[in-house]
């Protein structure tokens, strides 16, 4: 056989060997993937517990009277449109992410251990009710019964109230968030609830105003 036969033919066998060893390479030794997670921890609690405070403002909503100023009805409305589409969202992610809508440790990821460069800023404070498992600014039960059998101007004003006090726990943590985040789509999320709802509550302070009320303490 001459040489240059025999040399390519065992180039070929060698080629040959190289693939069917990169082949089989996995079965015989299995290769391990470490998948990025969808959501961190300060992510993942941040959009559990959000979910849950959006559910608590839709309460709110259903439980006011629609005989109240009309004014009134549209902030409520706009609050009920905006909260249920930020809450899809977030269900969405959770779903990605394969975890549950109810946080296990709710308030946990405020105290998170998070790499000193993902924020240069002390992390925003939070009522103190929220150091165990209550969040900001959430209305009690009594508080939800008391606006359910309200009626006219006391509606209103009970209303406006407790969505006041509710919205400045939903900023508290949402400046939390995006103070414990360097970057990505819950960091923003975060950022636009801070500058909505900071809006929307200077609006109910000005409705609260207008009716000799004032905020809650």
């Amino acid at each position: 056989m001459p040489r240059w036969i025999r040399g390519a033919a065992l180039a070929s066998l060698a080629f040959a060997m190289l693939v069917l060893g990169a082949a089989l390479r996995p079965l015989v030794l299995p290769e391990t993937h470490t998948a990025t997670p969808i959501l961190n921890a300060v992510e993942l609690g941040f959009v559990q517990d959000m979910t849950a405070h959006h559910q608590q403002a839709l309460i709110m909503v259903q439980r006011l009277d629609r005989g109240v100023d009309p004014g009134v009805v549209r902030l409520a409305d706009q609050l009920d449109d905006t909260q249920r589409l930020e809450i899809g969202t977030m269900l969405g992610w959770l779903r990605l992410a394969n975890a549950s809508p109810v946080p296990a440790h709710p308030m946990a990821w405020m105290h998170a251990d998070t790499p000193p460069h993902e924020h240069s800023a002390p992390v925003a404070q939070v009522d103190q009710r929220a150091t165990g498992t209550e969040m900001p600014g959430m209305a009690t039960m009594a508080e939800l019964d008391a606006l359910a059998a309200a009626r006219g101007r006391d509606a209103e004003i009970l209303f406006l109230q407790l969505m006041f006090r509710h919205h400045q726990g939903g900023i508290a943590m949402a400046q939390a968030a995006d103070q414990l985040l360097a970057s990505g789509p819950v960091k923003e999320t975060a950022r636009s609830m801070i500058h909505a709802q900071g809006q929307e509550v200077g609006l109910m302070g000005l409705l609260l105003t207008q009716r000799g009320a004032a905020p809650l303490p």
